[in-house]
């Protein structure tokens, strides 16, 4: 896998080894990391950032697993093509593992993450802090990294560390207006926000590793309707299915704007250029959320932003900026890609 800082030695002794490779039990090939990936990764983190937007109309007076549930039921309509393909495709090459993993990105990282952000989000936006749970998604970098550590077998050098230190400073700085004074509410808010971090870094590990045996936009739509099943059962169960039918246009459109831009566009972007990008460098890509989301919370929301809070969005744009410009020796390779298996093969 990639390795970020590896010499130009490390990366011949890698390409040498490609031929007896079978990480995904199929003959495999180098897909170098691009910066244009990289900022596909930036832009469908951004898009993400607009939820505030759409969501902060929607929580008072809907439930949380209704809103997710129309979230997944509107884009599984729209790419239903390339679920039946992607079906398809995986049944054919998915081994146990893969479909575990797929479980846990649709049930895990799409729809219980989205239910417990959108809690969350409920909580502090009746307290006039509606870019705190987007804020504190921060934590990702730190759960991911592991993941990918664990799961992927990459092995940042020193060079991420830095990175690293400055984007978790910087979201911690953006996610309390007070760092040193949070009450009750904040934190009800913030284990919930945390919650939803905790799936979404594990997701971008996932969703990296089955991105290099699925094509993005089948992986997005299988991510989806498994994410859609399991926001389905999480209403039904709690006596949530809200009557839509009696729900004004106004409101109808935000709930399409919602599953459409932070929803199923950004999710394709984000997909596209995760496959030529190493999943610790995709996470500090995904910093493109929350300083969308800071800005539309001050523009849009009106929420009041501390000077420590204007502090740690400047700490985040920098890092953003740096990981962007700055290429590691050698050259950088993204994930080992196993030759794919046209959908329509028998």
């Amino acid at each position: 896998m990639a390795d970020l800082g590896s010499g130009d030695g490390a990366a011949e002794r890698a390409s040498a080894k490609v031929s007896s490779m079978t990480l995904f039990g199929a003959r495999t090939f180098w897909r170098p990391t691009s910066g244009r990936s990289f900022g596909l990764v930036v832009l469908g983190a951004a898009m993400w950032g607009t939820d505030p937007l759409f969501r902060s109309g929607l929580t008072t007076d809907i439930p949380a697993s209704t809103i997710v549930l129309v979230e997944h039921l509107l884009p599984v309509a729209i790419v239903l093509p390339l679920v039946v393909r992607g079906l398809r495709r995986a049944w054919r090459t998915f081994e146990a593992r893969d479909w575990l993993t797929l479980g846990v990105l649709g049930v895990g990282s799409s729809a219980l993450a989205t239910v417990l952000f959108t809690m969350s989000f409920a909580i502090a936006f009746a307290h006039h802090s509606a870019t705190t749970p987007v804020l504190l998604q921060q934590i990702q970098p730190l759960i991911a990294i592991a993941a990918a550590w664990l799961l992927l077998r990459e092995r940042p050098r020193l060079l991420f560390v830095p990175f690293l230190v400055a984007g978790l400073v910087g979201a911690y700085l953006v996610a309390f207006a007070h760092p040193t004074e949070i009450g009750a509410l904040e934190w009800e808010s913030a284990l919930l926000a945390v919650g939803a971090a905790t799936l979404w870094g594990l997701g971008t590990v996932l969703g990296r590793r089955l991105s290099a045996k699925v094509p993005f936009g089948e992986l997005t739509a299988l991510r989806l309707v498994v994410g859609l099943v399991a926001a389905a059962a999480m209403a039904i169960s709690r006596n949530e299915v809200w009557p839509l039918a009696h729900l004004d246009a106004k409101t109808v459109l935000a709930l399409v704007a919602l599953a459409l831009v932070p929803g199923l566009f950004s999710l394709l972007v984000y997909y596209r250029g995760l496959r030529g990008t190493p999943a610790s460098a995709a996470t500090l890509g995904e910093l493109g959320f929350p300083l969308t989301a800071l800005i539309i919370g001050f523009v849009a929301l009106h929420d009041s932003l501390s000077l420590t809070q204007w502090a740690g969005a400047a700490l985040l744009t920098a890092t953003i900026t740096v990981m962007g410009t700055t290429r590691p020796q050698g050259t950088p390779t993204g994930v080992q890609v196993p030759a794919m298996v046209p959908a329509s093969a028998p």
